[in-house]
């Protein structure tokens, strides 16, 4: 074993974030381990892990700092927060540019407007774990529960919907018939065959497209 340390079995929800936060360390610290490469060759993503994954989490090391001790002093935590990235489209593909939003986290609020390529981008915790965006599009709202914490691997149809359905893509109630047009949809947009299956190249273009 590399150093000091000990392996967790990660839960529905969890990535290698909100794993690394749980236990006081950052990212970057728990992905970069030596005894982690395996998971990063298979996932390749720190977001992108499954239930049952077994990742090593070091031992925290502690840092000294010297200070007078006559006076204030104020220490910063590096790499803490998570980010949340969503794109919202029309049927025909198009950006939702400049629309109203609000979201819940929490129990926070925090609203503005898509971007000019329909994407909203907030900063949240690395251990939320649900919340709900509301589109206030002229009269008509729209609401999307939001599951927060990592993505299932792009080749599996749980992986696909998230992608999709964070892409602005309506991929129905969970059921095959669902993914398959949404996969329609996405595969016609990006100038491939719309065959509606989840194969590779298609999980390439999902992937570029999410940015992971």
């Amino acid at each position: 074993m590399s150093g000091e340390g000990r392996f967790v079995t990660a839960r529905d929800g969890d990535c290698v974030g909100s794993i690394a936060e749980a236990h006081g360390l950052k990212w970057k610290t728990v992905w970069d381990h030596p005894e982690n490469e395996e998971l990063k060759r298979l996932r390749k993503d720190p977001n992108v892990i499954r239930s049952g994954d077994r990742v090593f989490v070091p031992d925290k090391r502690v840092k000294e700092e010297t200070a007078a001790s006559d006076s204030k002093h104020r220490f910063r935590r590096k790499g803490v927060p998570g980010k949340l990235r969503l794109r919202f489209l029309d049927k025909d593909g198009k950006a939702r540019s400049g629309v109203p939003y609000v979201l819940e986290l929490d129990g926070k609020l925090l609203d503005g407007k898509t971007d000019g390529e329909g994407r909203v981008e907030a900063v949240i915790p690395p251990t939320a774990r649900k919340g709900v965006l509301t589109l206030r599009d002229g009269d008509k709202e729209e609401s999307y529960p939001l599951r927060l914490g990592r993505l299932d691997p792009v080749a599996e149809p749980d992986g696909a919907r998230q992608r999709l359905r964070n892409l602005g893509y309506d991929t129905g109630d969970g059921g095959e018939a669902g993914l398959e047009k949404a996969l329609k949809s996405f595969q016609a947009a990006k100038k491939l065959e719309a065959t509606g299956a989840l194969d590779e190249a298609t999980q390439k273009a999902l992937q570029d497209a999410h940015g992971c």
